[in-house]
């Protein structure tokens, strides 16, 4: 189920009201949001193509799957709910960490969020909602690393400014 509104907060994540999501874009507000990085056993990242028809960065890669939470819905349920949606499974899921991040688009839009990041693992082959997703793919990090650094423009602003994040956080637990 889609949401047309967005939380607005400020800078420590306290929440100001709300907006629509495409007026928080226009104007580059900064709101809640947050992103999935699902690894598998063999530590190997489940990574997303977004469709094409996407407000924007449509047919780029990026993490295994990110939204707003709905007013009034907790982040973590609206990660999960979002995974299921956009991925077709569920796993468990825990927050690593936050970071605020802006980006501008060519089309005018201003991501600007107070990002949660969430980490799970699953085996799980995704069962794709082809109005988000066109294509999955499971990718080892060094290989992701060494793709984002020779091939930038098929990555999205987020994953590529939070990966190195999610790899240090990570570090001590998959192998």
């Amino acid at each position: 189920m889609m949401h047309s509104e967005v939380i607005v907060v400020d800078e420590n994540d306290n929440a100001k009201g709300v907006m629509e999501k495409m007026e928080a874009h226009q104007k580059g507000v900064l709101h809640r949001a947050f992103s999935v990085f699902v690894f598998n056993s063999a530590g190997e990242l489940l990574l997303q193509q977004r469709a094409d028809h996407k407000y924007h960065s449509g047919g780029l890669w990026t993490n295994t799957c990110c939204s707003h939470p709905a007013p009034g819905e907790e982040v973590a349920d609206a990660a999960m709910r979002r995974l299921k949606e956009e991925m077709g499974f569920n796993c468990e899921l825990s927050h690593a960490f936050s970071f605020i991040y802006k980006a501008h688009f060519q089309n005018g839009l201003t991501e600007y969020e107070f990002d949660h990041v969430y980490i799970g693992y699953s085996d799980s082959i995704p069962l794709l909602n082809k109005d988000e997703v066109q294509d999955w793919k499971y990718i080892n990090l060094q290989n992701l690393s060494q793709d984002m650094e020779e091939n930038p423009g098929i990555y999205t602003a987020w994953i590529k400014e939070c990966f190195k994040m999610v790899v240090n956080h990570i570090k001590d637990t998959i192998v």
